[in-house]
């Protein structure tokens, strides 16, 4: 297995706060969020350039920096969609699963283990929350930040993705997500802490306030 953590957007509805600092880059506590994610992957036994990468491209140079040699990066001088950066390092990837990780989520507790345990590698499978307001599947699952994706699909997308039209921007949810889902192979598995996607300022807030906790 191998790592993902995903920290190319542009984060704008976090602006002002995202015009000068990338949103990884956002310190929730003791730590930034792109910290949050390298420990994530840390704990499961993956560090440095051979198993986690990390996509920049809105002030990318602060990320790459951040990261030294922790993790390889993956630059995209245009956003290539979540879909897109995995197809994109196919190559690095080199046959492996993925965890990856959205660089702008917040989890009350860092242990991932309910997402591997006992985890076949047959089906793509992500953490979520019970959050019916803002539900991504079956009317309450709302997608929590981080998944495993078998690396069948990774070559899958390789071969999908240039057919697409120039210009757009990929995402893992209409091309795996979503599909596999409506197949019955999607695997949830629910969290059971806390999980703040800090993409807007309120979000931020409470994510701040937790972990001031």
């Amino acid at each position: 297995m191998c790592a993902v953590i995903l920290a190319a957007g542009e984060g704008k509805r976090l602006r002002p706060l995202t015009d000068r600092q990338p949103k990884p880059l956002l310190w929730v506590g003791d730590q930034t969020l792109l910290d949050r994610a390298l420990a994530n992957a840390a704990a499961l036994g993956l560090n440095g350039a051979q198993q986690v990468a990390v996509n920049v491209h809105h002030l990318a140079e602060q990320i790459v920096s951040a990261v030294g040699s922790r993790a390889h990066i993956l630059r995209e001088p245009r956003l290539l969609g979540t879909a897109g950066t995995v197809a994109a390092l196919a190559e690095w990837v080199d046959g492996r699963d993925l965890a990856i990780f959205n660089a702008d989520a917040y989890r009350s507790d860092g242990s991932i283990a309910p997402l591997l345990a006992g985890w076949s590698g047959a089906h793509p499978r992500l953490l979520v929350i019970d959050d019916p307001a803002r539900a991504d599947f079956d009317g309450h699952w709302r997608f929590a930040g981080v998944s495993l994706l078998p690396n069948r699909y990774v070559v899958e997308l390789v071969r999908a993705l240039p057919r697409l039209s120039e210009g757009t921007t990929p995402g893992l949810y209409e091309h795996v997500w979503r599909p596999t889902h409506e197949r019955g192979e999607l695997e949830l598995v629910p969290y059971p802490g806390i999980f703040i996607d800090c993409g807007t300022p309120a979000d931020y807030a409470a994510a701040q306030c937790h972990a001031a906790q």
